[in-house]
């Protein structure tokens, strides 16, 4: 496996100590450790610590920098101040999703682009295609690792390695250089994928083991756990948080997928796409994402059909899982707009039975309630 798959700078671990690792995007990475429900719920309660380090890391530095990127990217990159993160979408003239992704402001004419690990080589071909005026592009993804730490205890466990107060740093916004007990400077951000609290670690891709070991040796007594793929999807599908390739795609607009806010058509400037994106606010969209619940056994699973209560065809599950937090099947699932307001009974295609579901509000799970449906 390891010949032909990508791997992340823990790879060696894994074999070390027998995980298992299948394909995830061209990438060798564990879908668990011990439990996808396990992972879970300690991240919901504990802390969990995922090895993320397929993502893309690409530096965008120059004078024109922030005009280039606010000319390739949905949301207003001339708000940003340095230290801060800001959630976005890189999208194709018909507003059609290329990706979306998180970008960080380093300084005055720096800027951090973290695209999703499968389209890591397009972004950055699309950038190189689109480059104009005193911009300098380079790819670290491979000179990178990262880690997540999740969760309520996350800070707690991070501020034993660290002398900066960490409370300090606000959600979508990072500290650079931070030192970490013999590690070269890593760049600590306030974000994740999981709706829990949380930090992102950028660090030098020789020293990801390092730290991986540090942060679960700091947390062994608040409850942390090694957590794999699957429980990031499912955390992930509880918060609601749109993943490209389901909720989002060439053919699925940012408006349609779920990510709206972070679509400026009003800016100044000048995006690709903001055309075909204006068009689409003003007229409507036709379909969007919405969020399911289902009433009758069974789970609904990428790609399955979505009926009307007549019997016509409204939409198809994007992502589908049972919410160990819950204990409800939940999906999204693009659906007409017509006809799909909260509440309304559909009908799930399942192993070519109709079950009975409802559209719900979203996000599913937040953690200020965490109140069942």
């Amino acid at each position: 496996m390891g010949e032909e798959l990508k791997q992340t700078p823990l790879f060696n671990y894994y074999k070390e100590n027998n995980v298992k690792l299948m394909d995830f995007g061209g990438w060798a990475l564990p879908i668990q450790f011990s439990s996808i429900i396990d992972e879970h719920q300690s991240v919901r309660t504990y802390a969990g610590l995922f090895d993320v380090s397929h993502m893309g890391e690409i530096l965008v530095k120059g004078n024109d920098s922030e005009a280039f990127l606010n000319y390739l990217l949905t949301n207003d990159v001339s708000k940003m101040k340095n230290g801060q993160a800001q959630y976005n979408a890189i999208v194709n003239e018909n507003g059609g999703t290329i990706d979306d992704l998180i970008i960080f402001k380093l300084d005055e004419k720096g800027y951090l682009v973290t695209p999703n690990a499968s389209n890591s080589d397009r972004v950055f071909q699309w950038m190189e295609k689109h480059l104009t005026g005193d911009v300098v592009l380079e790819n670290k993804s491979e000179e990178i690792g990262l880690l997540a730490l999740q969760g309520p205890h996350a800070e707690r466990i991070l501020q034993k390695l660290a002398n900066n107060d960490l409370s300090k740093i606000k959600p979508f916004h990072f500290v650079q250089h931070i030192e970490l007990k013999n590690l070269s400077p890593v760049l600590i951000s306030r974000t994740g994928y999981t709706g829990e609290d949380g930090f992102e670690l950028y660090l030098e891709a020789g020293e990801t083991e390092k730290l991986w070991h540090l942060l679960l040796e700091a947390g062994a007594e608040e409850g942390l756990q090694p957590c794999g793929l699957g429980a990031r999807d499912t955390l992930r599908l509880e918060a609601s948080l749109s993943l490209y390739g389901n909720e989002l795609s060439d053919d699925i607009s940012p408006l349609q997928g779920g990510i709206g806010f972070a679509v400026k058509t009003k800016k100044e400037a000048d995006f690709i796409g903001k055309a075909a994106l204006t068009a689409q606010l003003k007229s409507g969209v036709d379909k969007k994402i919405k969020g399911l619940k289902l009433v009758g056994k069974g789970i609904a699973r990428h790609g399955y059909k979505v009926f009307a209560e007549n019997g016509s065809e409204i939409g198809v599950v994007t992502s589908g899982t049972k919410s160990p937090t819950l204990g409800d099947s939940i999906a999204l699932a693009l659906l007409t707009t017509t006809g799909s307001d909260v509440g309304t009974n559909v009908k799930v295609e399942i192993r070519n039975k109709l079950v009975d579901a409802v559209i719900v509000q979203t996000p599913f799970y937040k953690r200020e309630s965490k109140n069942k449906l």
